[in-house]
């Protein structure tokens, strides 16, 4: 009665893998006894897992006795095998390694106007360091009011958002950055351009057409629009530039972004010692997100902590 061959290997096994570098270890070290240090077991498991590796592959793969280690004609093959299938597991590792280092995909930033201007250039620095990380990141950019890109990012259209902290919505997580003073301020042409702040009352101030947001603030900083006489409303600090450059009217804008009328002489902040208040600027995400490496890099560079290459 003739025995029957073992059925070739089906699938191979974390065991098989195993075994396997024993018996390279093995073949590379010219037998057991040289073996044993290396693999750090004794020459009866070598012997063993041997043993175990030949029959689950149904070959004889090397003659061990008196006259020393020699492989077979199958143990030389599949020596050369499992020479190439460690090569291919290395270079499985090493390709999914560096999807963390070569960045692909994209990122959707939502921003609220004007950040652009501001002298901390948080967003501009983590951008371009993600640029530097990964050149083939694409990046697409919407400016929308804070309102906007919160639900932009609820929904999943935005990765990320930049915007001025008024609340919290229960879906979203903040990473605060950097605070944001806005002041009050008229253009030339306004009565009030050229007041000394000593005479500037709050009954003065009422005199005037002012602007407000038609975007959230803060319940306090609201309380500072209320006290003044509101006949005009803008969506964007844009639009509340556009006005008080008609001369014909006074509003908050953020300092920075006001810097440049200031300076050519076109506007002045009114007494900013009384009439100001900050704003928490901050990133947004979605809670329970997907991971999504692009994205990390990207708040990891905001917050300023240093990117692993």
């Amino acid at each position: 009665m003739k025995s029957r061959r073992p059925a070739p290997l089906a699938q191979l096994s974390d065991i098989d893998l195993r075994l396997l570098r024993v018996f390279r270890t093995v073949v590379e070290c010219g037998g057991f006894s040289v073996a044993e240090s290396v693999l750090g077991i004794g020459r009866s498991a070598i012997s063993q897992q041997m043993s175990d590796l030949e029959q689950r592959l149904g070959l004889r793969l090397c003659q061990r006795g008196r006259a020393g280690f020699a492989m077979t004609e199958d143990g030389r093959e599949v020596y050369q095998a499992a020479l190439q299938l460690f090569s291919a597991v290395e270079n499985f590792r090493t390709e999914v390694n560096g999807l963390h280092q070569h960045l692909r995909g994209e990122l959707n930033i939502g921003l609220t106007d004007n950040l652009v201007t501001m002298p901390h250039m948080r967003v501009t620095d983590a951008l371009a360091r993600l640029k530097t990380r990964g050149p083939d990141v694409r990046i697409q950019i919407s400016m929308s009011a804070p309102g906007q890109v919160e639900q932009g990012v609820l929904d999943g259209r935005l990765h990320v958002g930049v915007i001025p902290q008024v609340g919290a919505l229960s879906g979203l997580e903040y990473q605060p950055l950097y605070s944001e003073r806005a002041e009050l301020y008229c253009a030339a042409g306004h009565p009030l351009f050229a007041l000394e702040d000593s005479k500037l009352t709050l009954e003065e101030l009422r005199r005037h057409d002012a602007i407000s947001p038609s975007f959230r603030v803060p319940a306090e900083v609201q309380q500072q629009f209320q006290a003044l006489r509101c006949t005009a409303t803008a969506s964007d600090r844009e639009g509340i530039a556009f006005l008080l450059l008609t001369g014909h009217y006074i509003g908050y804008l953020p300092d920075h972004y006001a810097a440049q009328w200031v300076a050519s002489g076109r506007m002045r902040a009114l007494d900013p010692t009384r009439y100001h208040y900050d704003l928490v600027l901050s990133a947004v995400t979605r809670k329970g997100r997907r991971p999504h490496l692009v994205l990390e890099s990207f708040l990891e560079a905001l917050a300023g902590t240093p990117i692993s290459n």
